[in-house]
C-alpha cells in the first residue's frame, strides 16, 4: 500500500448534520483544507427531522421584549435540573442570537411576525416565547442553508462512507478508517484533526423519533479509543409521537396551544403541572402522559391524545404543515377535523462523549459536537429548542479549535489499523454464524423496557444482565450475503457492535444513579439528592472490555441550586 492509496486533509469531520456541516463551514473560514465524511448525503442526516425550532433571546414577540440571555440560561440550567455546565450554559445562550441572526443572513427562511421580524414561539421550560422557528420545518431548512454555504467553499464530501474505526495511537489521534459503502473497499484517511458529528443513539430503543441512521457509532468510536463518556443515564422521551410509528409530533404544535386529552376527554396536565400545562419540561410531560395510561385514563393500545382543533384550518396550515401531512399521511387522518393519537418515544440523548467548550475530548486532535457531545449544556434533561442551538454554536467552536491542530499525524499508523480492519471484516463475511437480526430486537426491547421512562435496580440489573448476553451472542454474528458493494447486512452489523457498547454504558450509568433527576426517573428512588449525585457520570474504557465508572463535578456559576425538579 503507497502513501497515495491514503486520503489527506487538515481536518476531517464525520457526520454532515447540522453539527458537521457548521464545523465544516468554520475551519473552511479558517483555512483549513476541510473533508467531510458521512454515511447518508448530508441532506439525509437526522437534522433534517427537527420540527420546533431553536432558542435565542431575540425579543421579538411582545412577551419576550425585556429577554436576555441571562433568562435563556436559567431557564436552561433550571430546565437541566441544575446538572448542565454554568459556564457552557453562557456560552450556549450568549451565542444564540448572533447563530440565529448568521443563519437567517445566510439564506435560512424563518417564519415571521407581522412586523416582519422573525417570529418566536412559547416551548416548554421556557419563561417567555423564545423558540425561532421556519413553520415546523426547521431542521430542514437550516440543514439546507449550511450545505449550499459548504457546497460554495468547495469543501470535499464523502458520502456513504461508514466510518470503522478511530487511529489512535499513544492518545493521539491520526484520523480513521471508512468503509466505502458503494465499492465495500476499506479507505485511510489522515488528518491533523477530526471531528465527530455523528448524531445520536436512538435506534438502540424501541420506540424512538430518532432516524435508522442513529446508532451511536461516534460515541462508540470515542470511547474505544480511549475518550470518556458523560451522563449516558440522561435519555430524553419526548411525550408526543404518532402512535403506531412514533414519528415525532413538534412540541411546536403545544407551543402554538394545542392540548393533551386523555380518554375521559380532561386536560390532565393540570394534574401534573397546573402553571405550566402542556408546555412543562419534556420528562414531566412524558411521564404525565404515562401515568395517566397507567390509570385507565387512556386510549386502548396505550396512547392519549394530541388536539390541536381549536386552533383552525389556517394556524394549522401557516405554522404546523408539516405536522398535519404527517398525521394525514402515517394516521390517515386530519388533526383539522380529529386529535391526533400520541405516546412517548425516545427522542435525545444529553449525554455523550465528554468535551470542552471547544470540543476537545482528552485525545489529542479529536474533538466531537452536536449529540454525539456532552459538554454539558442540557443536564438532565434538555429544553426543546436547545439542540439545534447547540450544534449550531458548539459546531462552529470545534471547527474553529480544529483547524488550528498540528497533530503530526503519521501515515504508518493509518495503514496497520486498515490491516487490521480488513482482516475483521473479512472475518465477518467469512462467518457461518447467527443472524443479526434477533439480536437487534432483543436489545432495542430490553432498553425500552428495563431504561425507559420509569426505571429500578432489579429491572435494570436483569437488563445489563441480557445486554451482556447480547455482547457475547454478538461476536458469533455472520454477514448474509457476500457480496462488497451496498453490503447493507455488513454496515447493521457494525452499527449493531457499536449499539450494544453505549446501550452498556447507558445501563451501567442508569443503576449507579440511585436518584431521580430530568428524565433519569427511578421509582426505587424517586427524590432528587444533590447531595449525593449533583455531579457527573463519567464511564470510560477499563482493562481489557470492562468499563470503569466514576464521576466529576458539575460547574456552578450565577445560579444557585433549588430544589424540586418543576
Amino acid at each position: 500500500m503507497s502513501e497515495n492509496d491514503i486520503i489527506q486533509h487538515d481536518v476531517i469531520i464525520i457526520g454532515g448534520g447540522l453539527a458537521g456541516l457548521r464545523a465544516a463551514v468554520e475551519a473552511c473560514d479558517c483555512s483549513a483544507d476541510v473533508a467531510l465524511v458521512s454515511k447518508v448525503y448530508p441532506l439525509r442526516s437526522h437534522s433534517v427531522a427537527a420540527q420546533g425550532g431553536i432558542n435565542a433571546a431575540l425579543g421579538n414577540s411582545p412577551e419576550a421584549k425585556d429577554d436576555t440571555w441571562e433568562k435563556h440560561a436559567f431557564d436552561t440550567i433550571k430546565g437541566s435540573v441544575y446538572l448542565a455546565d454554568q459556564d457552557a450554559v453562557e456560552v450556549l445562550c450568549r451565542e444564540a442570537p448572533k447563530i440565529v441572526l448568521e443563519l437567517e443572513h445566510w439564506g435560512t427562511v424563518f417564519s415571521r411576525d407581522e412586523e416582519g421580524r422573525i417570529a418566536q414561539r412559547p416551548f416548554g421550560g421556557a419563561g417567555v416565547p423564545r423558540t425561532c422557528y421556519a413553520a415546523d420545518r426547521t431542521g430542514h431548512n437550516l440543514l439546507n442553508t449550511l450545505f449550499e454555504q459548504a457546497n460554495s467553499r468547495g469543501i470535499t464530501f464523502y458520502n456513504e462512507y461508514f466510518v470503522t474505526s478511530l487511529v489512535v495511537d499513544e492518545k493521539r489521534c491520526h484520523g480513521c478508517i471508512a468503509l466505502d459503502i458503494h465499492s465495500g473497499e476499506l479507505n485511510g484517511f489522515v488528518s491533523q484533526s477530526l471531528i465527530l458529528a455523528t448524531g445520536g443513539y436512538g435506534m438502540i430503543y424501541d420506540h424512538s423519533t430518532n432516524s435508522l441512521i442513529n446508532t451511536g457509532d461516534g460515541m462508540a468510536l470515542a470511547l474505544n479509543a480511549g475518550a470518556q463518556m458523560k451522563d449516558m443515564e440522561f435519555v430524553q422521551f419526548h411525550p408526543t409521537t404518532l402512535y403506531g410509528s412514533n414519528i415525532l409530533i413538534s412540541e411546536g404544535a403545544r407551543g402554538e396551544g394545542a392540548y393533551l386529552v386523555n380518554a375521559e376527554g380532561e386536560r390532565f396536565m393540570d394534574r401534573y403541572a397546573p402553571k405550566a400545562m402542556e408546555l412543562a419540561p419534556r420528562d414531566i410531560v412524558a411521564r404525565s402522559i404515562m401515568r395517566e395510561i397507567a390509570a385507565g385514563r387512556g386510549f386502548d393500545g396505550g396512547y392519549v391524545h394530541l388536539d390541536l382543533r381549536h386552533l383552525g384550518a389556517d394556524k394549522i396550515n401557516e405554522r404546523l404543515p408539516g405536522i398535519r401531512q404527517i398525521a394525514m399521511d402515517f394516521a390517515n387522518l386530519d388533526p383539522v377535523e380529529v386529535p391526533i393519537p400520541v405516546q412517548p418515544g425516545q427522542h435525545y440523548s444529553m449525554g455523550g462523549i465528554d468535551v470542552g467548550l471547544d470540543g476537545e475530548t482528552g485525545i489529542n486532535g479529536l474533538y466531537a459536537a452536536g449529540e454525539c457531545a456532552c459538554i454539558s449544556v442540557h443536564g438532565a434533561n434538555r429544553l426543546g429548542g436547545n439542540s439545534l442551538l447547540d450544534t449550531l454554536v458548539f459546531g462552529k467552536r470545534a471547527g474553529a479549535k480544529a483547524s488550528n491542530g498540528k497533530n503530526g499525524a503519521d501515515i504508518s499508523v493509518v495503514k496497520n489499523i486498515i490491516l487490521r480492519e480488513n482482516n475483521r471484516i473479512q472475518d465477518l463475511l467469512n462467518s457461518k454464524g447467527e443472524d443479526f437480526a434477533p439480536l437487534m430486537r432483543d436489545m432495542k426491547k430490553t432498553m425500552f423496557d428495563r431504561y425507559g421512562i420509569f426505571r429500578d435496580e432489579n429491572s435494570m440489573n436483569h437488563g445489563l444482565q441480557g445486554i451482556n448476553r447480547l455482547k457475547q451472542r454478538f461476536k458469533q454474528v455472520a454477514v448474509k450475503g457476500s457480496g462488497k458493494s451496498f453490503n447493507q447486512a455488513l454496515v447493521r452489523i457494525l452499527e449493531l457492535g457499536y449499539m450494544l457498547d453505549i446501550a452498556e454504558t447507558v445501563a451501567l450509568s442508569a443503576i449507579k444513579r440511585k436518584e431521580s433527576r430530568g428524565s433519569h426517573f427511578r421509582t426505587d428512588y424517586p427524590d432528587r439528592s444533590d447531595d449525593k449525585y449533583l455531579k457527573h457520570t463519567i464511564i470510560k474504557a477499563g482493562t481489557g472490555q470492562e468499563r470503569s465508572l466514576a464521576y466529576s463535578p458539575v460547574k456552578l456559576g450565577q445560579y444557585p441550586v433549588k430544589e424540586g425538579n418543576d
